[in-house]
């Protein structure tokens, strides 16, 4: 009856790593999600930062008033 019980242990490690597995597969799909989000937001920053950075370049600069002699 050796072999009954290394079969049965056998099919109950097998299932133990499915489930591992499958609880490993549920936390990357999560951390895709969370990657994907991040990324959309780094994105809008960088094109705020990009908008800003034109507006400042664009802009005629004005000289500052000449002191009075007075």
């Amino acid at each position: 009856m050796s072999w009954a019980r290394d079969a049965y242990a056998a099919i109950r490690k097998i299932i133990l790593i499915e489930d591992r597995i499958e609880g490993l597969t549920e936390q990357v799909k999560h951390l895709a999600d969370a990657y994907r989000d991040l990324d959309r937001r780094l994105l809008r920053i960088e094109a705020k930062f990009e908008l800003i950075e034109k507006a400042a370049t664009s802009r005629p600069r004005r000289a500052l008033p000449k002191k009075s002699d007075g």
